[in-house]
């Protein structure tokens, strides 16, 4: 269990108030979201239900491949709506509530994307996912080493990066999750600015399978 000071953020303010205007612009570099793509066009069938938690108007899901539905989540509803992977989405702040309007056992995989990074709950939420993911279903935690700092827990703004995979990483399997592993690459800076920016975000991956219930 995280302690008080560890969920504790600089900024306490609402979390809403913070997402009120939509922020249309790219949080993470080119070669990060093309490797996310990657990741899952490799492990996601196209007959998957997706959940995109915490998402906002771009989704780096595939574009050649059309999924079963994707379910959005987010705090801003102006960058959902424009957000055309979406099937359907909702509104809900996740560190005042994490109880997820889902049915048990309605989603295939979970992604988060730069989002972990915001949850002073995180152990609650993992529960949920446990929930609404199916029996095998997996959940994939993507992020770099950027962030709205002042909206982070301090488990994450005073973690190192491979702290912060170990952080996710106990959470998960605390919470019940059968098995969890990471990828950790560096990425390269491609463009006009590689000379003055050589390395690209670095590019980080948790990856969840949930556990199957006994009856």
């Amino acid at each position: 269990m995280l302690t008080n000071y560890e969920r504790s953020k600089e900024d306490n303010n609402d979390d809403q108030q913070f997402y009120a205007e939509p922020r249309f612009a790219h949080h993470l570099d080119q070669n990060f979201r093309s490797r996310l793509t990657k990741l899952y066009k490799e492990i996601i069938p196209s007959d998957s239900v997706v959940l995109d938690l915490m998402s906002s108007w771009v989704s780096h899901l595939p574009n050649d491949v059309r999924y079963e539905k994707v379910i959005g989540h987010g705090l801003n509803e102006l960058e959902l709506k424009r957000n055309q992977r979406l099937d359907s989405f909702w509104i809900q702040d996740l560190n005042k509530n994490q109880i997820l309007p889902l049915k048990d056992d309605s989603v295939d995989f979970c992604l988060m994307v730069a989002a972990w990074q915001y949850l002073q709950y995180p152990e609650a939420l993992s529960v949920e996912l446990a929930r609404v993911i199916k029996p095998e279903g997996r959940l994939i935690v993507s992020f770099s080493n950027r962030a709205f700092w002042s909206k982070s827990p301090r488990i994450w703004v005073e973690r190192s990066d491979g702290d912060r995979i170990a952080y996710i990483t106990e959470v998960l399997l605390s919470q019940g999750w059968s098995s969890v592993e990471s990828i950790f690459e560096s990425q390269a800076s491609q463009g006009i600015f590689t000379s003055l920016f050589p390395k690209g975000d670095p590019f980080f991956s948790v990856l969840a399978t949930n556990k199957i219930r006994l009856n």
